[in-house]
């Protein structure tokens, strides 16, 4: 199975900057040896069960809240597809195919 978690967690009370606090929560994930993937809005996450990937969504929280943070933002979508994998990979490849077409 491949499930593929979008998500995004920044705090909201800490001024303009996020990027040291998104920097602390992309350590979490790279510290689960889960693949990813950073975009300028969100990052995308890819594991095997919804378990595995919903996991991380406190450990980030509580990274944050060791920076400090007061009040934390987040939003989470899930793409879940049994007998598929490296699909992190494979979705881009398969809309650039038909992008050179």
């Amino acid at each position: 199975m491949s499930v593929l978690m979008e998500i995004a967690m920044f705090p909201t009370d800490v001024g303009e900057s996020k990027s040291k606090y998104v920097a602390e929560v992309l350590k979490v994930i790279e510290e689960s040896g889960l693949p990813y993937q950073l975009t300028p809005m969100a990052t995308i996450v890819e594991g095997e069960s919804v378990e595995e990937v919903s996991a991380l969504i406190p450990k980030m929280y509580h990274a944050l809240e060791k920076m400090g943070c007061g009040r934390v933002y987040s939003v989470a979508k899930f793409d879940i597809r049994p007998g598929k994998s490296n699909r992190l990979k494979q979705k881009v490849e398969s809309v650039q195919k038909h992008f050179s077409s």
